[in-house]
């Protein structure tokens, strides 16, 4: 086992990353007014989608391997630290409430358990044995893909996660924030966003933590649109647990299907809620039962379902 760097070793490590240089121009930040400093943070920001541009080959080489993983039933699983780890935690728990995905499918691992969420977990980043400790929890399986998340992409924790799982045979991505970075030569996919040294030194939940969170919505989202989880932009496959989302239900199926207020609630009321099901009784022509089979029979494509009622 390669032994932790000693600090000064470890000094002149992240001297050498983009994401922790010393920008000399902005040394007299604070003595600048309040808007001064907003136009200058907005202008870094406004850096972070060009940067990810760039990338976008390789983000969508990642999302074509993720889904089709997925699609036989594999699992998409987040390892991060600190705000990586957070990040990783929100685009992986937003995934049922949008999707209706079993909240078992899209995984957020943070060092340090959710503890981590909220606090910051002494010592976690850096061990390598928690990520092997986590991953064997969830019994990988080789249709599996781990996504290690770290700015600096040099985390013992992230690193490790993607080795470890490679090792087990699961699909493996490494989504750094520098240039030649240990976690993306690790997997099997290498996406490093790199937009320039941060506002404030080091503050990689700024610029990093933007790209980072856009990546990550994109592996999600767009493996989600190839699993047939939306119809067109719409969220078909929303789960209606309150208020709000009960009505979205109601104004996704009337913009999908065109029908009136009192067809639409006819049709969500058939369907037990299930907004495509009710779709396709409107759109397709058919009662509720026969549009659960259908959606079985297509995968619980919205799109392949509508074709079978056209023959």
């Amino acid at each position: 086992m390669t032994s932790a760097p000693r600090p000064r070793d470890l000094r002149a490590e992240l001297a050498g990353l983009t994401t922790e240089a010393f920008r000399p121009e902005l040394s007299e930040i604070d003595r600048l007014p309040t808007l001064e400093i907003a136009r200058l943070m907005n202008g870094e920001d406004a850096l972070v989608p060009a940067a990810v541009a760039r990338r976008l080959p390789q983000i969508a080489a990642a999302i074509d391997d993720i889904a089709a993983r997925m699609t036989r039933g594999g699992r998409l699983v987040y390892a991060g630290a600190g705000t990586a780890g957070r990040l990783g935690v929100l685009d992986a728990s937003e995934c049922p409430p949008t999707f209706s995905t079993d909240p078992t499918r899209v995984v957020g691992l943070i060092a340090g358990g959710p503890e981590a969420v909220v606090s910051s977990v002494e010592g976690a980043e850096d061990s390598a044995d928690l990520a092997r400790h986590d991953l064997d929890a969830l019994r990988l399986a080789p249709d599996d893909t781990v996504v290690g998340v770290s700015a600096s992409g040099r985390t013992p924790y992230a690193v490790a996660a993607v080795e470890h799982a490679r090792a087990r045979g699961a699909l493996t991505v490494g989504l750094a924030c520098n240039a030649h970075s240990a976690l993306a030569a690790a997997a099997d996919h290498g996406i490093e966003i790199v937009a320039g040294p941060e506002l404030l030194t080091g503050s990689t939940r700024l610029k990093a933590g933007t790209a980072q969170k856009l990546v990550l919505n994109m592996l999600s989202t767009i493996t989600m649109i190839r699993l047939g989880k939306t119809y067109g932009n719409l969220m078909v496959d929303v789960r209606a647990s309150n208020e709000k989302l009960r009505a979205r239900s109601r104004r996704i199926v009337a913009l999908a299907t065109g029908a009136p207020d009192e067809e639409v609630e006819r049709a969500l009321a058939a369907t037990d809620g299930e907004v495509k099901a009710a779709i396709l009784t409107i759109v397709g022509g058919v009662d509720g039962g026969t549009a659960a089979r259908l959606l079985e029979e297509s995968g619980g494509h919205l799109r392949a379902a509508l074709g079978a009622t056209a023959r």
